[in-house]
């Protein structure tokens, strides 16, 4: 199934802004990739996806403010995080959307008020 590992989260104050990263160990060149969240206590939700076409969509809580992108090449997806609220708390994930792999462990981001 491969592997995928989250990294560039942290604590940031609100307002700031994180880039987050997720490598696959395997192709994601003709999958829609996705990035997920999920916070204490709360279900996983879907935060971001990105076609192999290049087509984005975004839930109605990151819309004007995260950018999800990818580069085949190096089998990596993005999450840009701007203007971050205390509500975007949580451990973030990224997956293939139509059949997900193992989910990775993660990278936690944390935003102060």
């Amino acid at each position: 199934q491969g592997q995928l590992v989250e990294s560039g989260g942290g604590l940031v104050q609100a307002g700031g802004s994180l880039r987050l990263s997720c490598t696959a160990s395997r192709t994601i060149f003709s999958s829609t990739m996705a990035w997920y969240r999920q916070a204490p206590g709360e279900q996983r939700e879907l935060v971001a996806s990105v076609t192999s076409g290049g087509i984005t969509r975004y839930a109605d809580s990151g819309k004007g403010r995260f950018t999800i992108s990818r580069d085949n090449a190096k089998k990596t997806v993005y999450l840009q995080m701007n203007s971050l609220k205390p509500e975007d708390t949580a451990v973030y994930y990224c997956n293939y959307f139509l059949s997900p792999a193992s989910w990775g462990l993660g990278t936690q981001v944390t935003v102060s008020s």
